[in-house]
This record gives C-alpha cells, sequence and structure tokens, in this order.
C-alpha cells in the first residue's frame, strides 16, 4: 500500500446539495474529522457513565475509557470513507471540479452500483490494516475487530449490511476507483487517524459495544449534516486540517446544545415538592427508594458485580402511586450508574399524552426545563404541547446524501417549559432526548430490523427504561419487549416494569429475558447465569422485585411494608354482576335497562360521578343517546360525556381534557357528571368516580375499571376531599361498587360483536370467576394476584375431557397466542447472544418503519371527514367556514396546515373500506405527494340545507356525528 501520509485531496467532496453554489463542495476530509470531533464530544457529555462503560468492555478495553473514546471518533472518521469511490459521480457540478488524477484513474468504477456505506464497509479493512498494523501485520484478534469497524462504518445510514472477507481483495477494490483512488482512501483515513493520536486499534469489538458505536456514529453524521452548519463552515475553511479539526472540536458543543442533546442535571427536591403532592412517600414509593438503593450499595461491594444495572417490576393496584415509585427508583439509578434521563413508555397515545404533562411538571419543579422532554408516537406533532410556528428551520434540515446516490432531486405552563428543541422533534430523534415519554410502540422499533435500529439502542441504552402498563401488551408485543428488555441487560440499562395486573408467568419470563442479556464475565458466572434464568421470580402484591443484573441477587419489599401499603390502599370493592339480554328472548335485564336503574341517583337530580365503560364505540354512542334521552327529561341537568377513539384527533384531546377535569385528586369535583366512554379510560387517566359500570371483560381490566372507582379516597380520609364535598349518600351506602353487565351469566353468550375485542375464552372464565364469588367482597389490593393468575395465568387444567366445548374455546385461545409470539420470533432481531454479525439485524431489502409491525390487528387507516357543499365546495366543518387547504391548487400545504388535517384524522380499520367500490375515498390533488396526507382516506359528506349526510360504503353508512364522533351503521 502507498504511503499512509499522503495529503487527502480536496476536491473530494463530501456535501453539495443545499450548498453554496457560488463556492466550491464541502471536501470530504472535513466532513470527516467534523463527524469525529463531534463523536467525542458525545462521548464527553452526551454518553451516560453506563453506555460509555458498556462501549469499553466491548472493546476489550473496561480499564482505558481514553482509548476507546478515540476509537469512538476514529469510526465516526471514517464512516463516509466510502464516498472515495463512484459517489463522487452522483453530482455533476461536484463531479467537475475533481482533479486530474482521480478522474484519469477510475479502474472500474462503474462496473458495479453500490452505496456509498457499502464501499466504506468494504474500503476499511485495506486502510486500517496499514494505518493500524505492526510490521508483521495485524493479529487475528485485530482483524476480526477490523471487520466489526467495517460494519460500523458501512451501517451509518442505518442499516447494517454483510461483510466478507473477499471484499478485502483487490477484484472489489478496483470497484472502488483505481489506484489513486485507493491511496486517497487511505490519506483521508490518515488524516482523521493521525489528528486522534494514532489509536492503537482494539483486540476485540462486541455486539452490543458495536451498536452503541453505530448509533454514535449516525448521531453525529446528522449532527454534522445539518445545512446551516455546513454552509457557515463551507464559507470560512481553515488553511490546514489540524485548524479545521481544532475548530469542529470548539463547534461540537454548540451543535450538542442547540440539537437539545446537552444533559442537564436536575435539582432534585424532597418527594412532596418533586411530585406535587403535598405528602411524603407511601409504603410503596419509600421502601421502593431505600430498599433499592441498599441493594445497589451491596451489589458494588460483591466481587460478582459487573457495574450493570438490573431490573424492578412493581405490581400496585391503580393509584397507588406507580409513577412516583418509578421515578424514585430512576433517581436511584441514576445515581448509582451514571444513567441520564428515562425514557416513559405507555400503551397508548392518549396514555402518553396524559403521562406527558404529568412527567413535565414533575421535572419542572426540579429546574430540568433546559433538558427539553419529548413526547413520541406517531401522532405526537399534533399535541397543544408541540404546538409550533410554521417557519422553515435550515437548523434542523440534515443533508444526508440518500437522494443524491438514488439519482432523486402549570401542566400546560410546564409542558411549554419543558418544550424541546426542534431538531428533536424530527423523525427518529424523539428517543434521543434526555428525557422522553411516548407509546411503547417507538422502543419496540428497536428490536425489529428496520432502518436506524441502532440508533434508538443508543437512545435508550443510557436511560432509566420504564414500562407502564405492562400487563397491557399482547403475546406479539410480549416477545419484542422481551427482546428489547434482552438488548437492555446487554447494555447494563435500568429496567421498570409497572403494572396493576401483571400475571407471573409474564413478568417471570420479562425478568429472564433481561438477564439472559447481560454477558457473562467468565465460564463459572455463564454456570451461574444459566441455572439463575431457569429460577422462578415471584413479586410481591402489592410491592416491588428488584433482580440485579450482574449478582442475580434479588431484593424485594420488606413484609411489613408490604402490609402497611395494602392497609394504606385496602378497599372492599362490591362486584355486582348483572346478567343483561343481548337479544331478543335471552334471560336478563335489557342492557340499557339496567344502566338506567343503576344511574338513576344521579339521572333524577341527585349528585355523584358515575363512570360506564363499553367495550365497543357502537355500544358507547348508543348508551350515551340512551342516556342523553333520560337524563333530559328526568331532572336537572346532567354533564354528560362520551369518549372514545373515534373523534377527530383535535376533538378527542379536548374531551379527554373535559372528562378527567375535576375527577382527579385536586377536584374541584363536578356536582353531577356521568361519563360514557370505551377502554380508553382503562389506563393512566386520573378519574375517581363513586360507581363503575362495565361491560364483561377479561378479568384484569375489569380490575383496570374498577381502579377508576373511589380511586382517591383513602387520600382524602387523610387530607380532606375537594372542596368538602362528601360522597353522595346513595354512594356512601353502597361503597365502592363495580356493576358487571354480563351477558354470559346465567347460560347466556358472548356477542358476537365483541369477538374482535376480547377472546371468548376469557371472557366465558371471567364470568364464572365472578359467580363463583357472588355475594362476596374484592379486597383490594388482596384478592387482585389471585384473581389474575385465574383467569390469566398459566394453568395446567385448562383442558377437560369432562368439558370439550370450553376446552375447545381455551385451545383456540392458547392456539392463537401461541401463533402471535411465533409471530413476534419471526419479525423481531434475534437474542444479543445469537448475533454472529451485525448484518443480522436488518434483512435483505431492509425494512422501513411504514413497514414493521409492532402490533397485530393493527392494520388501520387515518380517515378525514370533510363536507361538500352544494355550491361544490370542500370545507373540514359543516359550516363551510374552514376551507380545505391546498386541494387542488397545487401548492404545497404549509406544516401548519398539515397539523390542522391531520388534527381532524381519525384512526379506523382498514377493513372498513374493504368493499369501497363506488366510492370517492381519494385524497384532493394537491395532496398525492405528500407523504402524511398522501395516504389519507377522505370519507366526502355531502351537505344539504346545512346538514352533512351519509355516506354509503360497501354494506354500511359512515358519517361524522359531532355529538357522538364517527358512527358507522
Amino acid at each position: 500500500m502507498p504511503n499512509p501520509r499522503l495529503d487527502p485531496d480536496q476536491s473530494l467532496w463530501g456535501k453539495a446539495r443545499g450548498l453554496d453554489e457560488a463556492l466550491p463542495p464541502y471536501p470530504l476530509v472535513r466532513h470527516l474529522l467534523d463527524a469525529a470531533a463531534v463523536a467525542l464530544f458525545l462521548w464527553d457529555e452526551y454518553l451516560s457513565e453506563s453506555q460509555r462503560r458498556c462501549i469499553a468492555a466491548g472493546l476489550g478495553l473496561p480499564d482505558d475509557l481514553g482509548r476507546a473514546r478515540l476509537l469512538v471518533g476514529l469510526c465516526a472518521g471514517l464512516h463516509d470513507l466510502g464516498k472515495v469511490s463512484g459517489f463522487q459521480f452522483c453530482n455533476e457540478r461536484a463531479a467537475g471540479g475533481l482533479s486530474a488524477g482521480l478522474v484519469g484513474d477510475q479502474g472500474r468504477i462503474g462496473f458495479e452500483r453500490f452505496r456509498h456505506d457499502v464501499a466504506g464497509m468494504r474500503a476499511v479493512p485495506a486502510v486500517l490494516a496499514v494505518l493500524g498494523g505492526e510490521p508483521d501485520g495485524l493479529t487475528e484478534e485485530e482483524l476480526e475487530a477490523v471487520n466489526r469497524i467495517a460494519e460500523v462504518v458501512g451501517g451509518h445510514h442505518g442499516c447494517f449490511h454483510r461483510f466478507e472477507d473477499i471484499y478485502a481483495g483487490p477484484a472489489y477494490q478496483d470497484l472502488l476507483g483505481g489506484a489513486t483512488w485507493a491511496e486517497q482512501r487511505l490519506a483521508h483515513a490518515a488524516a482523521v487517524f493521525d489528528l486522534l493520536g494514532a489509536p492503537r486499534l482494539p483486540e476485540d469489538f462486541g455486539v452490543s459495544s458495536a451498536v452503541l458505536v453505530t448509533g454514535v456514529v449516525i448521531l453525529a453524521d446528522w449532527l454534522v449534516s445539518q445545512e446551516s452548519y455546513l454552509v457557515r463552515r463551507q464559507r470560512s475553511l481553515e488553511p490546514g486540517l489540524r485548524q479545521h479539526f481544532a475548530r469542529s472540536c470548539r463547534d461540537a458543543e454548540q451543535l450538542v446544545r442547540e440539537a437539545g442533546l446537552l444533559p442537564v442535571a436536575l435539582k432534585r427536591k424532597g418527594f412532596a415538592e418533586a411530585y406535587g403532592i403535598g405528602a411524603g412517600p407511601n409504603a410503596l414509593q419509600g421502601s421502593l427508594a431505600s430498599g433499592l438503593e441498599e441493594a445497589l450499595s451491596r451489589a458494588r461491594r460483591s466481587a460478582e458485580w459487573g457495574q450493570g444495572a438490573g431490573i424492578v417490576v412493581v405490581t400496585a393496584a391503580p393509584g397507588d402511586g406507580k409513577t412516583e415509585a418509578a421515578l424514585e427508583a430512576e433517581r436511584v439509578f441514576a445515581r448509582h450508574f451514571g444513567t441520564r434521563g428515562f425514557a416513559f413508555l405507555l400503551p397508548t397515545m392518549a396514555t402518553s399524552d396524559q403521562m406527558h404533562a404529568r412527567v413535565a411538571g414533575v421535572l419542572a419543579r426540579q429546574e430540568g426545563a433546559g433538558a427539553g422532554l419529548t413526547l413520541t408516537h406517531s401522532m405526537a406533532w399534533l399535541s397543544a404541547a408541540y404546538a409550533e410556528d410554521d417557519a422553515s428551520d435550515r437548523n434542523g434540515r440534515v443533508l444526508v446524501c440518500d437522494g443524491d446516490e438514488e439519482g432523486d432531486g402549570e401542566p400546560a405552563r410546564h409542558q411549554a417549559e419543558m418544550r424541546p428543541a426542534r431538531w428533536l422533534r424530527g423523525a427518529k430523534r424523539p428517543l434521543l432526548a434526555q428525557y422522553a415519554v411516548g407509546t411503547i410502540d417507538q422502543a419496540l422499533l428497536a428490536v425489529l430490523p428496520v432502518r436506524h435500529n441502532a440508533l434508538r439502542l443508543l437512545a435508550l441504552s443510557g436511560k432509566t427504561f420504564i414500562v407502564d402498563e405492562a400487563h397491557a401488551y399482547d403475546p406479539y408485543m410480549q416477545v419484542l419487549l422481551g427482546r428489547l428488555l434482552n438488548w437492555l441487560g446487554a447494555f447494563g440499562a435500568p429496567v421498570v416494569l409497572l403494572s396493576a395486573t401483571l400475571p407471573s408467568s409474564v413478568s417471570d419470563q420479562l425478568v429472564r429475558e433481561y438477564l439472559k442479556g447481560v454477558p457473562a464475565r467468565s465460564g463459572e458466572d455463564r454456570r451461574r447465569r444459566k441455572a439463575l434464568v431457569q429460577q422462578s421470580f415471584g413479586v410481591p402484591y402489592p410491592g416491588w422485585l428488584y433482580v440485579d443484573g450482574s449478582t442475580g441477587e434479588c431484593t424485594q419489599i420488606g413484609e411489613g411494608k408490604r402490609q402497611e401499603q395494602a392497609r394504606q390502599r385496602h378497599m372492599r370493592l362490591k362486584v355486582q354482576v348483572e346478567p343483561v339480554a343481548t337479544a331478543v328472548g335471552r334471560h336478563g335485564e335489557a342492557r340499557l335497562a339496567v344502566i338506567e336503574r343503576v344511574l338513576s341517583p344521579v339521572l333524577e337530580g341527585g349528585e355523584g360521578c358515575a363512570l360506564v365503560v363499553c367495550n365497543t364505540v357502537a355500544e358507547a354512542q348508543e348508551t350515551f343517546t340512551h342516556l342523553q334521552a333520560v337524563a333530559s327529561a328526568a331532572g336537572p341537568p346532567v354533564d354528560l360525556q362520551l369518549l372514545h377513539a373515534r373523534f377527530p384527533g383535535d376533538v378527542r384531546e379536548a374531551r379527554t381534557q373535559v372528562v378527567t377535569s375535576g375527577m382527579g385528586r385536586s377536584g374541584p369535583r363536578p356536582v353531577r357528571r356521568v361519563i360514557v366512554a370505551t377502554q380508553v379510560v382503562e389506563q393512566s387517566l386520573d378519574l375517581d368516580a363513586d360507581v363503575v359500570v362495565s361491560d364483561l371483560a377479561p378479568l384484569a381490566l375489569l380490575l383496570q375499571r374498577a381502579g377508576r372507582c373511589w380511586r382517591h379516597e383513602t387520600w382524602w380520609q387523610v387530607h380532606g376531599r375537594p372542596g368538602g364535598r362528601e360522597r353522595p349518600a346513595w354512594a356512601a351506602a353502597e361503597g365502592p361498587r363495580l356493576v358487571v353487565l354480563d351477558p354470559v351469566a346465567g347460560g347466556g353468550a358472548v356477542p358476537k360483536r365483541w369477538l374482535g375485542v376480547y377472546h371468548e375464552a376469557l371472557l366465558t372464565e371471567t364470568s364464572e370467576v365472578l359467580a363463583e364469588r357472588a355475594g362476596k367482597w374484592i379486597a383490594l389490593p388482596e384478592d387482585v394476584q389471585e384473581l389474575v393468575e385465574r383467569v390469566h395465568g398459566d394453568r395446567p387444567d385448562r383442558f377437560s375431557w369432562a368439558d370439550p366445548v370450553k376446552s375447545a374455546v381455551w385451545t383456540a385461545y392458547l392456539g392463537e397466542e401461541a401463533a402471535q409470539r411465533a409471530a413476534g420470533n419471526f419479525a423481531v432481531v434475534p437474542p444479543v447472544g445469537k448475533v454472529p454479525a451485525l448484518h443480522a439485524l436488518h434483512r435483505e431489502g431492509s425494512w422501513e418503519e411504514w413497514d414493521a409491525t409492532t402490533r397485530l390487528g393493527a392494520d388501520s387507516v387515518r380517515l378525514l371527514c370533510v363536507y361538500v357543499h352544494e355550491d361544490g365546495r370542500a370545507t373540514l366543518d359543516a359550516q363551510g367556514q374552514v376551507a380545505l387547504p391546498a386541494a387542488g391548487t397545487g401548492g404545497r400545504p404549509t406544516v401548519s396546515e398539515v397539523r390542522q388535517v391531520m388534527g381532524r384524522t381519525i384512526p379506523v380499520s382498514a377493513e372498513w373500506f374493504r368493499d369501497a367500490t363506488d366510492a370517492d375515498l381519494g385524497v384532493p390533488a394537491g395532496w398525492a405527494e405528500h407523504p402524511m396526507l398522501g395516504e389519507l382516506v377522505v370519507l366526502r359528506q355531502p351537505v344539504r340545507d346545512g346538514v352533512a349526510g351519509r355516506v354509503g360504503i360497501g354494506r354500511h353508512e359512515i358519517w361524522l356525528d359531532d355529538v357522538l364522533g364517527l358512527c358507522r351503521a
């Protein structure tokens, strides 16, 4: 190979599109140095202590973090080395400036087309063999580590590629250009290598470490590829590369800060002040904070301690303060492991929105405003907390050259204070923030074979990973969650799982998956771990369990504290089963008649707050309409509210605020309110009802719904009620009460309309359990785990020859669960210990995120209801005041117009439109090419005499009602 000290030819360009065309394109060598400089700063200031240790250990340098830091900088500095190839000819203007030596020695460029990330992967081993080799060449271990560096370089555009040793051969190298091009690849690499101090190459580079380094490389590349930064540097290039690198190192802090990535240390406050609740921790919260502190201190003194964290499982009834318990655990983990921030993940967008406001308050009270708090789900940008103006932002535009090679051109105040930098709200970036709240789907994408999954793993690995409502995920999602925990175990990231109704079989499996990912440090440790993951991990209820990832030691809430928590939250719940008829001639009273009878104290003029939870939107709409008629004829007005998932997004957000206002701990409590809702109120919404009425549902979900009954009674007994108003006499006489509308009781059957919502096996088993407990109270929280295990746990007695019908139902249910688990195992990336090479994290052709499935059965579309008036105008409102933006003008909708349109959309099943052969459901011509608007289904409702009509779709009619939401009949 030629002399590695040859000067880099700066006619080789790294960035051209979007820059000042009056100047030469941005030289490649300078872009490589920019990325290396920012990677070093990210190591120093962005990565957590635990991430740095994990990377260093994976490089075989647990005691030499300084060298590990330089190697990370080297990987970043080599990321675009593959642009010294045919890439240089993909921009005609930039190619015109190439030096004569390069143009005259093209080798076999053009014989085979491949992207510059692949070219870089194939080029790296040859240059590192020269730069890092001793006189006798690289050792076998160093060669393997160099090949792993090549994989990292090949993955910097988000997708890893298969690496073969043959790529280092002359035939493949000639495809990247002739000898002059090879000399320049070496010269560019040498410039980076020398300015980093010529770090000695590693002899090891483990998979988990390489994934994190890839994430750092991607992040550094994105930061230095921002258009505004490149233009600024292009216009004032330093004369020498050493001066250029020095300036890049100085610029790094500003780039990271402006992106919102510079961590902020919270001013940690006492419990009451931090959470704004006016009291100290309860037994659950206090014991977790102190017990976890003791466990971690003990683990650090152990010879088996491997410097990784562990997993906490918290199980307690709704309203027991699990959120605060998780944040207290995060405080302890941060102190011991140097983790920075947390990701708080939930099952739905609605619960995420609510938690975002809650967490924003916690952080704002502890002076965390500079850190920013992202809301991460598919519609987060529509949230009021994320409202933005429509100004264009060159600072956030990242020029990654993808197109070049393709050839194609108070709560509100707190949320405002915690709004993150705009850069963090870009695609795939929100989880990178120090604090993030969102749906679990955003995290699960980290273990699906999609582009930039390594970046998501980097984002999650330096935080405390908190999963709320851990019981709410089906077997497919549990497989994905388990695999994510496996990778987090490898990174030594702390995990907290929260649930009110988690079967022990599920918690067992999730804990084991985490432990399987923790790397063994010796043969003896490997044998010990193999035995460890075979054992069972029982979680006290209510209580918590911590399993240390390094030592395997289990620590749990003390029995005294567990009993104290149970006493603090003890409640005797009356379960009133009402057999209801779902068809003419069936046994039981009509469903609506039962609801009317139960709610009569409120409907007929009395005080009180009631919650009715329906299994389907259609039943919620029917129930609301019936109660509306009853209330209007009965007496004093009732605040009757309807909430479900089929309202336009902006309407649903506003309705959620109205429904929850006054129903929480602080009031002011409504005098007379009835809320009719669907499953959207089961999780994470702070509601306290005097009585809860519910359709039959699987027992765990019934207990979730019951958690909205007398939710704050214990607190109010100690601290006083909002406004001093006592519970109404009728509610006080009955006590906390869950009324279950059971169509199965007394020999009935599960309604067909429910079978797409819940499995028949769970509903019939729940009905039987409730029948066995007829006349008995349910002691909360004491009876919860037993009831959950009875219906949802793994039981060997599901099949019985004496009851073949029931056995067949259960067999079908277990078969469906097995099929879901199989689908999950097919979709997910391999466990960290079974990844021989990084390309195993992707598949041929790669998946984009929109092709990935984080939930089975989630085949949905976003429906936009528009109104077509007699004069032909199409508007977003029936009154004709809000015109459809850019619909046929040929203009591109502005960001605010897109937000306005998307805020009116409704997620619905794609099945609704399978038979839509005659209806015009296409988007307006001006939207067809828009990445969001172009995918909408548009329902055009005719407006005649000021009244919006229905639209026929196959055998059904669909329309949007101002009061009821989207209807289908």
